[in-house]
């Protein structure tokens, strides 16, 4: 069983995320971690945005927070963002990761660890190679990897560098990627 999604984006990601946490019902049972790529300028705007248009509560991420399930949790700008295995979350402002913090390979890294075969890890849309090599670790903790199916991302290079660096993930399109998303947390 899913305890927790996590999911990467950057380019063309805004778009992406709000056609996912848009279709998902307000029982939803998962906490949801995202690292989206973003300009540190737009800090709470994306936040305050998506809320307006969800069900769901999306939110920035806090130091040391206890996940709840049904909540949306932001990096924040400049922070990589990490899953504990007592369902917690920690901010760090280490090093840039593939030239990003927060980076995406850190949160699906940890998350990997600390929950193994109970995370479903899901890369969207974006620019870079970030996400990859984090996908590729849940896949190898019996984790559940998705990729947005390349030929449906505005920017395909990240789809592209995860399905190579894990093979075994799913591409689907963001619609399938909602009803997967619905019948894994029904």
């Amino acid at each position: 069983m899913t305890r927790a999604i996590v999911i990467g984006a950057s380019a063309g990601g805004v778009q992406a995320l709000s056609a996912i946490l848009t279709g998902l019902p307000s029982q939803f049972g998962c906490p949801i971690l995202i690292v989206l790529h973003v300009p540190q300028r737009n800090d709470s705007l994306l936040v305050e945005l998506l809320q307006s248009r969800c069900v769901l509560e999306v939110k920035e991420a806090e130091d040391k927070e206890m996940l709840q399930q049904g909540t949306v949790y932001f990096a924040p700008p400049g922070y990589h963002l990490l899953l504990e295995k007592n369902m917690s979350i920690t901010l760090s402002s280490d090093e840039p990761v593939n030239y990003s913090r927060p980076a995406i390979d850190v949160l699906f890294e940890t998350a990997a660890d600390a929950l193994e075969h109970d995370v479903t890890g899901i890369i969207l849309t974006g620019a870079n190679h970030d996400g990859a090599q984090g996908l590729r670790a849940i896949g190898a903790a019996g984790g559940t990897a998705i990729v947005q199916d390349p030929q449906t991302a505005e920017v395909p290079t990240m789809p592209l560098a995860a399905l190579a660096a894990c093979p075994e993930a799913r591409a689907l399109s963001i619609d399938e990627i909602v009803l997967h998303l619905r019948q894994e947390a029904a």
